[in-house]
C-alpha cells in the first residue's frame, strides 16, 4: 500500500516512518512532505496514494487547507498533539 506522510517536524515524520517499516511492512511511505505548499505541489504532480498520514498543524497552515484544495480519495489518518482539532 502506497502512503505519504505530511508532517512538519522531521523527528516525528522519521519516527512514524520507522514505526511503519517495523510494524506494517505492507505500507510503503513514498514521500515525507513538510508544509501545505510542498504538499499541494506534490498532489498536483502525483496520483493520490492509498493512505495519508497527515499532521493537522503545519509550519505554514493546517492540513485542512490542503484537503480543501486537493480533496484526495485516500484514506486519512490524522496525527496531532492538539485535541482541539478532533471535531473538525
Amino acid at each position: 500500500m502506497k502512503a505519504i506522510i505530511i508532517e512538519d517536524e522531521k523527528q516525528s515524520a522519521d519516527f512514524l516512518e520507522l514505526l511503519l517499516q517495523k510494524h506494517h511492512s505492507g505500507i510503503d511511505a513514498l514521500v515525507k512532505l513538510r508544509s501545505v505548499e510542498e504538499s499541494l505541489e506534490w498532489f498536483r504532480a502525483n496520483a493520490d496514494p492509498a493512505l495519508i498520514f497527515i499532521d493537522i498543524e503545519l509550519s505554514d497552515g493546517t492540513c485542512f487547507e490542503i484537503l480543501e484544495q486537493v480533496n484526495p480519495t485516500s484514506k486519512l489518518i490524522f496525527t496531532t498533539a492538539y485535541d482541539q482539532h478532533a471535531l473538525k
